[in-house]
């Protein structure tokens, strides 16, 4: 399977949305600018590997992934789930992870902002819930939520409300979320993330490879995935 995005890749389909990417990227802030207008734009300046530069060796991985294992393309997302422009991302790449079915491998990655008071505790949440084979379905309803519980004083009753509602060991996942394993999980994302450069959400690559905050549409996705699956030249 391929890891890294050829040369070609750069020159064709992402030089343009590059430069306006960088600059969008830099001007970007959370609280500055109305998410309907920026969607995918993150909190802070992103230093993530460049376009076509190799990748350096990585911390573990514990890969939370959806889609074909087996697929030539993986899609990784770092997300935090108390963000705004993530929240707005998820349901387009539900709706990608749709279309594209087992051509595609999703795989999510924690990256709590301490920018949001209940980012750490939902990021918790969903690697407690892991621990009881429900991560998937706990991710979906922090993102499905999210105008909700982050507006909460307390946000733990409401967690133990969807771990509830998923048919969970309550008791098991009210321990877990303050169990080291948990934690460790979520730092060994967080490391993960600042190997690659990471430093706002959400941040996406396609095999290895950062995508421009530019591309983060629809249209700008989907034209990154085709050329890799090979359905564009």
């Amino acid at each position: 399977m391929k890891r890294y995005l050829p040369v070609a890749i750069i020159a064709v389909v992402f030089a343009a949305a590059v430069a306006g990417g960088v600059a969008l990227w830099k001007s970007s802030k959370e609280a500055q600018q109305p998410l309907q207008s920026t969607p995918f734009t993150t909190p802070a300046q992103s230093t993530a590997t460049p376009l076509g530069t190799p990748m350096a060796p990585l911390p573990p991985d514990n890969p939370h992934a959806r889609g074909n294992l087996n697929s030539k393309v993986t899609l990784d997302e770092y997300g935090d789930y108390q963000c705004p422009p993530c929240g707005a991302l998820y349901p387009e790449l539900k709706i990608l992870e749709k279309d594209y079915g087992d051509q595609i491998r999703f795989v999510f990655h924690q990256y709590p902002l301490s920018i949001h008071n209940h980012a750490e505790e939902a990021a918790h949440a969903a690697e407690a819930a892991a621990l009881q084979n429900h991560f998937w379905e706990m991710h979906d309803l922090l993102y499905q939520n999210q105008q909700s519980w982050a507006v909460a004083v307390d946000v733990r009753p409401v967690f133990l409300q969807y771990a509830r509602m998923l048919n969970l060991d309550v008791t098991r996942f009210e321990h877990d979320l303050d169990s080291p394993e948990v934690a460790e999980r979520v730092k060994i994302d967080m490391q993960r993330g600042l190997a690659q450069g990471v430093q706002g959400t959400p941040t996406l690559f396609i095999n290895g490879q950062s995508i421009p905050p530019a591309m983060m549409t629809d249209d700008g996705l989907r034209k990154a995935l085709d050329y890799v699956l090979g359905k564009r030249k």
